[in-house]
């Protein structure tokens, strides 16, 4: 088994995050041209913790190699499984996500938290990624050399991930600025405390 792990931090508030989380894979990120859909399954509130939980179904078109394809046989789509758990109290956003394509062969396991920076919580998010990559099989060289090219793609779309989302951010940012311009919505430094 192969470990990547990836940390940042984003110059926007939880909020923001939370809720430009919601819109990751729309036309403001062109770096998730792969992404075909994203279907939601199932959303429901827990009513002691309020943490609101989501699970969806996201397709992909496949960047797995031609000759691993023709050996494996599969189409040029690939699912992954989401589940979300958005707690609103303790200010954390939880994603864990696993492959169902392919997973025979090759079973990734990632874990996405955003949480308020703990220097700057009002106006920084950290970013913490992890995901384990299993190759199945009997031939460990092999699973090896599976698990080292996945997790060497995985680092690059990561990358590539932060990106589109920072431009999702700003265009996020963006549109709550003009909404709350033209409707008088008070900021939330301004806005009544509970």
């Amino acid at each position: 088994m192969k470990v990547f792990e990836s940390r940042c931090t984003f110059e926007y508030s939880w909020e923001e995050v939370s809720r430009a989380n919601w819109r990751k894979y729309c036309a403001w990120n062109d770096k998730a041209s792969h992404v075909v859909s994203v279907d939601t399954i199932a959303r429901s509130v827990d009513p002691t913790t309020g943490i609101l939980r989501t699970e969806r179904l996201i397709a992909c078109k496949q960047s797995v190699p031609r000759w691993l394809m023709v050996v494996v046989g599969g189409a040029d789509v690939s699912y992954v499984r989401e589940i979300s758990y958005v707690d609103p109290v303790a200010k954390t956003v939880r994603m864990e996500s696993q492959n169902l394509t392919f997973n025979n062969l090759l079973s990734v396991f990632e874990t996405v938290t955003y949480r308020p920076d703990p220097a700057s919580p009002d106006t920084k998010t950290l970013f913490e990624q992890d995901a384990q990559f299993k190759a199945a099989g009997g031939f460990s060289r092999l699973c090896n050399k599976i698990e080292d090219w996945s997790v060497e793609r995985f680092g690059q779309n990561a990358s590539m991930g932060r990106e589109g989302f920072e431009s999702v951010l700003r265009m996020s940012r963006q549109a709550w600025n003009d909404l709350r311009d033209q409707n008088s919505i008070p900021t939330a430094a301004a806005a009544p405390a509970h």
